[in-house]
């Protein structure tokens, strides 16, 4: 006797049709692009210094050298204002914080990727500085960073390593995890995320001058494309973190030699 299929059972318990999800609506493309502007800095940057500034904490401590305490205050903010922005964006969408941010791989295995990313990222920045130096000179528009000159001292340095770490390697990267899963359900690809984003990226370290700026786009994509091949924020975020409290050391040191 065979083992056939009872007729009298519908064929939808043995087989059921995998449809294609729904595009977006329009409304929720706008909902998802209006979400995009809110968490991109820009907002809430200007809302926090404008508070900041009205408490009375000045923008710069000199003429042209920026203000630790404005810094902190107005980066360390954000950390907090942006974070809880896009965890109620998450939560309104019916997503989860894990799925976007922390994925299904071990944590502790991304910790030590992101940890052996970082020789790659300063080699990155090494020979792109120089050559695009080497090859247009006038990128190199900025005599000295004025970020350099807020870690004169061990105590201000060891100030500047936690805002780095929290505002940049922190916030920075659970943002770009963020807006690309939006511009991945509903902005047209991951991709056209990669590259909006990584120019953004460039573009608000202007301050820095054009080659450190076109440095730190093509950081930003290399950070988003390592989000995007392993689906976890944490790689990114402790290769970033590490780069960015290794470039503060490197600024105290030279400081402290009186380079």
């Amino acid at each position: 006797m065979g083992f056939g299929i009872c007729p009298c059972r519908p064929p939808s318990l043995y087989h059921v049709p995998v449809s294609a999800p729904l595009p977006p609506s329009p409304r929720r493309r706008v909902v998802a692009l209006l979400e995009v502007l809110l968490c991109s800095s820009v907002p809430t940057q200007v809302l926090l210094q404008l508070v900041v500034a009205g408490a009375g904490v000045a923008p710069l401590q000199a003429p042209g050298v920026p203000s630790l305490t404005f810094i902190a205050l107005t980066q360390l903010g954000d950390v907090v204002l942006l974070t809880g922005l896009m965890v109620l964006f998450l939560r309104l969408d019916g997503g989860r914080l894990r799925d976007v941010w922390l994925g299904t791989r071990p944590v502790l295995r991304e910790a030590r990727l992101g940890l052996a990313l970082i020789p790659a990222v300063f080699i990155t920045v090494i020979v792109l500085l120089n050559g695009l130096i080497a090859i247009a000179p006038w990128l190199n528009n900025v005599e000295q960073n004025p970020l350099e000159q807020v870690a004169d001292t061990p105590g201000e340095a060891a100030v500047f390593a936690v805002v780095v770490i929290l505002a940049g390697g922190l916030r920075e990267e659970l943002q770009r995890a963020f807006l690309l899963h939006r511009f991945e359900r509903y902005l047209g690809g991951a991709w056209l995320g990669v590259v909006v984003l990584s120019i953004g990226f460039g573009a608000g370290h202007f301050l820095q001058g054009w080659a450190a700026m076109i440095v730190t786009g093509v950081l930003g994509a290399f950070w988003a494309v390592v989000y995007l091949r392993r689906r976890s924020s944490v790689a990114p975020v402790v290769s970033h973190a590490g780069f960015d409290a290794i470039e503060v050391a490197r600024i105290a040191a030279r400081a402290a030699l009186g380079e």
